[in-house]
């Protein structure tokens, strides 16, 4: 059974985080493997693709994926991509439509998945804010592509799905620091006392400076969760887990 965690936006949007429960996947890609670049039996990809939607309440060619690069790369979407690998939207990191029943995916594991959506303006959109990404520019991106479909940042929520927290995901010293005079807030400390990036942090940061109204977070950590969640950082070889949102 899929293990779906919801986001909480505001209807009409709709956004999910699918967990690794449910899938056909088999290990170390077990079980709800969304991703097609990881050498997953590409059948099963598809097979798991399919569940999600389902279980979204979605068609189950209705879903766009990113490919994503770790850039800051947008894409405005009104129609579904193919379900395959080669479907995907080229090089970007987010994706936003106004387009009712369209699923917008973007995958992570121990990167930071973030669902938005301006009910009001019928605007949603989902970003992949990996470390280079959130630095690049990845959510401020965002909110400018859906500001040019009408929606506003006081009227915008955003949720902040899974990823590796600042207490696990350690980085070198001076990777912390850059991040942190690039993104004042994202530089963390581990349990360990040893320097770290807090991409929740640095996401929360971004969005509030930018006069997002509502920012929430669900999910936890991914390295602290194994049976819940896939991590790269934890596991290497893995599956990737996603963020769905739609109108």
């Amino acid at each position: 059974m899929l293990d779906l965690v919801a986001a909480g936006l505001p209807a009409p949007a709709v956004g999910w985080f699918s967990s690794r429960a449910g899938g056909v996947s088999a290990a170390p890609y077990a079980a709800l493997n969304l991703a097609g670049h990881v050498d997953d039996d590409p059948a099963r990809v598809d097979a798991n693709r399919s569940r999600l939607a389902r279980a979204a309440g979605l068609d189950e060619d209705a879903l766009v994926f990113a490919e994503q690069v770790h850039g800051a790369g947008v894409a405005v979407v009104d129609r579904a991509a193919s379900r395959a690998r080669s479907g995907s939207v080229p090089e970007v990191d987010a994706l936003v439509t106004t387009t009712s029943g369209l699923g917008l995916v973007v995958l992570a594991a121990d990167c930071l998945p973030v669902l938005l959506a301006d009910a009001g303006a019928g605007v949603v959109a989902a970003a992949h804010a990996g470390r280079q990404g959130l630095l690049g520019g990845v959510l401020q991106a965002t909110l400018a592509a859906m500001r040019e479909l009408g929606a506003t940042p006081g009227g915008t929520t955003a949720v902040l799905g899974p990823a590796a927290c600042g207490a696990c995901y350690e980085v070198p010293q001076d990777m912390a620091d850059d991040a942190e005079r690039r993104l004042p807030g994202s530089r963390g400390t581990t349990r360990r006392g040893t320097a770290s990036v807090d991409l929740a942090a640095g996401a929360r940061a971004v969005l509030q400076a930018a006069g997002v109204g509502s920012v929430g977070q669900v999910g936890g950590c991914t390295l602290e969760q194994p049976e819940r969640w896939f991590s790269y950082r934890r596991d290497r070889t893995t599956g990737r887990h996603g963020g769905l949102v739609h109108l």
